[in-house]
């Protein structure tokens, strides 16, 4: 299992945590400037994670070396947040400041879609048991629905 390790000089690191030891690894840090945010499983055994001040999108392999993977999100200081393993096995993620909501394949093309209500702020998102993505959008005061 991964997660983000938030707090003083970890901030920018993201920590492996063995289930049966108990044992934390710190991996490679991700930088000066990032943040990771949201985290989630993904397809091929990678955990995949937002950084919500670097501007991307990364991931991590569960059995390799444990360096982590990041991509850039086209939309300049999006913020991203929340992210989660759709349907269609992409990976979908919100953009806080972007007011939009992004897809990213396991090849890493990124895909974004517009909040038709603005400064929506979206945060979370889930896969929903419909086929459907849920998201919150606090700055709209409403729950969001995507169709992937």
């Amino acid at each position: 299992m991964s997660r983000a390790v938030r707090g003083g000089r970890q901030h920018r690191r993201l920590a492996r945590i063995n289930g049966s030891s108990g044992t934390i690894t710190e991996l490679p840090s991700l930088g000066a400037g990032t943040a990771p945010y949201g985290i989630t499983n993904g397809p091929g055994g990678n955990i995949w994670f937002t950084e919500y001040s670097g501007n991307k999108i990364g991931y991590v392999s569960t059995t390799g070396s444990g360096t982590p993977t990041t991509l850039t999100i086209p939309t300049p200081t999006s913020q991203p947040t929340g992210i989660t393993l759709g349907p269609d096995n992409n990976l979908w993620f919100t953009e806080e400041a972007g007011n939009k909501i992004g897809r990213i394949t396991t090849s890493g093309a990124i895909g974004e879609y517009d909040i038709p209500t603005a400064n929506s702020q979206p945060e979370e998102i889930v896969a929903g048991p419909d086929g459907n993505l849920w998201f919150t959008a606090p700055g709209a005061n409403a729950i969001g629905r995507l169709s992937p």
